[in-house]
């Protein structure tokens, strides 16, 4: 799963912290919890703990769209076999199906071809009856991959504007407060597009709190946010976004476009949504890889959320207190944390949350001298808008702080990493089930 492993697990501390990422990886993976959340007995489906008599139904689709969208297509294509009559999901990382077609997009800022594949999506969603079951593939990243602008925003406006976002220091929730009142098919107009056919929502969750009217926007869920929500999230982070799009908000704060449907909309009198993944699905694995090489486990959070490298201080210091204490745990000891971290971009480099925290823990492990090892990655492989899906450090990283210090302060720190033999480059994963933080205390 992750080049040049042997060259990156110089020390046993570095390798107990890659095998607990390989491990969490391949927890998530849609194999693995689809598998598990759906099964098919005569003709009743199980997701989760809803059930779906099949007789009751024309035709299943399957629509959606996210980094592991494919992947779970291809799961429940396992499942149901031909049971499926078709669908469409639309992703940037595409495996083989027989039944649901695969259009490709573009992650993290949306591209032409996501706009292609996002119409197939809801031409498909209009087209489903009211007799028909729509099993709803929703994975993080699908905010980005399914781009359907809305109005007169064009793509070059909503990429400018996702691009601003991103780099704005925002938590998901308010970022994508802004793109479902850009958008065709987020904030639940997905559902409002196939409606009245029921839609069971397999979720995938990236966001912290597993809320599926943030997670990919919710294209299949109420929304409570506004347009002048929206509004109150560029003038917060001071955005400056192109013509088009300060338009549409405005439009829409003053009630002359329709707000996303809410929970009282009819839309989702047949919508369930189903979580069959998240952080704490990935954390899990991850305390079992440790355990069973000896190092005392200790999850913090599934839910660890603000600035990347403030967030690397605090779990420095948790290990410097087990090296110095024994509290919370006594070493050997692996600390693991999960959510998504946020980086507010000032500079002009490369990197990402991950990279960030990682590099900033480096800092803190070489000043204060602790034997740990960290390791920080997004579990789909992509950190950022980098190739690489994190990174691993230990106190021996950073030879030059003032170098490490400004590869940080001009947020360049992806050639810094590389270039000290730090980077963790996996591929697409096949999952999104948000970052995943390992510290191996010696």
């Amino acid at each position: 799963m992750i080049a040049d492993r042997d060259r990156l697990a110089t020390s046993d501390a570095r390798e107990t912290a890659l095998a607990c990422v390989e491990a969490g990886i391949e927890a998530g993976h849609p194999r693995t919890v689809v598998r598990e959340a759906v099964s098919l007995e005569g003709e009743t489906l199980r997701v989760a703990d809803a059930t779906y008599d099949l007789e009751a139904y024309a035709e299943i689709v399957v629509l959606g769209g996210g980094n592991a969208a494919a992947h779970v297509a291809a799961a429940l294509e396992e499942i149901l076999g031909d049971r499926i009559d078709g669908g469409v999901v639309v992703t940037d990382d595409p495996v083989e199906t027989e039944r649901v077609t695969v259009r490709e997009g573009d992650h993290p800022t949306p591209s032409e071809r996501g706009v292609a594949g996002t119409r197939a999506l809801l031409e498909a969603a209009a087209a489903a009856g009211e007799d028909a079951l729509v099993l709803a593939a929703i994975t993080g990243g699908g905010s980005a991959l399914m781009a359907a602008p809305a109005g007169d925003v064009s793509l070059a406006a909503l990429q400018s504007t996702t691009e601003a976002l991103l780099e704005s220091g925002a938590d998901i929730g308010e970022i994508n407060a802004v793109r479902k009142h850009l958008s065709a098919l987020k904030g639940g107009r997905l559902a409002r597009r196939a409606a009245p056919a029921t839609v069971a929502g397999v979720i995938l969750s990236d966001v912290v709190g597993n809320d599926p009217s943030v997670l990919a926007s919710g294209p299949a869920a109420p929304d409570e946010s506004t347009f002048t929500d929206a509004r109150s999230v560029l003038e917060r982070y001071g955005i400056d976004v192109p013509e088009a799009v300060r338009e549409r908000l405005e439009r829409g704060a003053a009630g002359e476009i329709d707000e996303t449907p809410g929970p009282a909309d009819p839309a989702f009198e047949r919508v369930s949504n189903h979580v069959v993944a998240d952080g704490m699905t990935v954390l899990e694995a991850a305390r079992d890889a440790a355990a069973e090489r000896g190092y005392e486990p200790l999850v913090l959070s599934s839910r660890v959320r603000g600035e990347a490298r403030e967030a690397a201080t605090t779990h420095v210091a948790i290990a410097e207190e087990i090296r110095a204490t024994g509290t919370p745990i006594e070493p050997p000891a692996a600390v693991l944390s999960g959510g998504e971290t946020t980086v507010t971009v000032r500079g002009d480099g490369a990197g990402g949350p991950n990279q960030e925290f990682a590099t900033s823990a480096a800092l803190s492990l070489a000043a204060s001298g602790t034997d740990a090892a960290v390791a920080a990655v997004d579990t789909d492989g992509i950190d950022g808008a980098t190739d690489a899906a994190g990174a691993l450090v230990d106190g021996a990283t950073v030879e030059d702080p003032d170098a490490a210090r400004a590869a940080l302060a001009d947020n360049d720190v992806c050639p810094y990493l590389e270039s000290g033999n730090g980077l963790v480059l996996t591929g697409p994963t096949g999952t999104n089930l948000n970052d995943l933080r390992v510290l191996v205390v010696q």
